[in-house]
């Protein structure tokens, strides 16, 4: 047998078993679109953990960070503590760092970061995780959490009390003074 022929032996084959399992397929019952449908396993949602318990982890998972500096404790006062509203419903809450003072622990979702704030010289206040792996950026009117591995936003359009009201102060004064006439 030579290899064209071969070729053709198998391609016949091939041929052969797909209209078999088309015809198998034709041939098994449909689906009735009347049956009742199976009712979906509901899954339990996690119940969120404590402050107590979220500090507690922090705690263990810290290695003994560097004190701060005279800058970092400025930083640090300039962050705004508590509860950031950000788009889709979604929260964080940046606490201070009862261990390591001059740090912050941040909590998004079932997250915890510790923070180390940083001025920069556009007045963004940075908040860079320790490890590495994120970054949340605060300037006048939001905030916004950002994985530094990846460089993707992981919660965008974070608002704090304090950036709201400033952002409200911002809509009701006049403009500035044009510099040119």
């Amino acid at each position: 047998m030579t290899p064209t022929t071969r070729i053709a032996c198998a391609l016949a084959a091939c041929l052969a078993l797909g209209h078999a399992a088309l015809a198998a397929d034709a041939a098994s019952p449909a689906v009735d679109a009347a049956a009742p449908k199976k009712a979906k396993a509901t899954k339990k949602k996690p119940t969120k953990p404590s402050k107590e318990v979220l500090d507690q982890v922090v705690a263990q998972k810290l290695v003994q960070l560097p004190p701060a500096s005279d800058e970092q404790f400025d930083a640090a006062r300039r962050a705004h503590l508590g509860r950031y509203v950000c788009e889709f419903g979604q929260t964080i809450v940046l606490d201070g760092n009862d261990t390591n003072p001059g740090y912050l622990n941040l909590r998004y979702k079932s997250q915890v970061w510790v923070l180390k704030p940083v001025l920069s010289s556009t007045g963004a206040l940075r908040l860079e995780d320790v490890k590495g792996q994120a970054l949340l950026l605060q300037i006048a009117f939001k905030s916004m959490l950002l994985n530094t591995k990846t460089g993707q936003r992981i919660v965008d359009q974070c608002v704090h009390e304090v950036q709201k009201a400033a952002e409200e102060a911002a809509k009701n004064s006049p403009p500035p003074p044009a510099l040119i006439n």
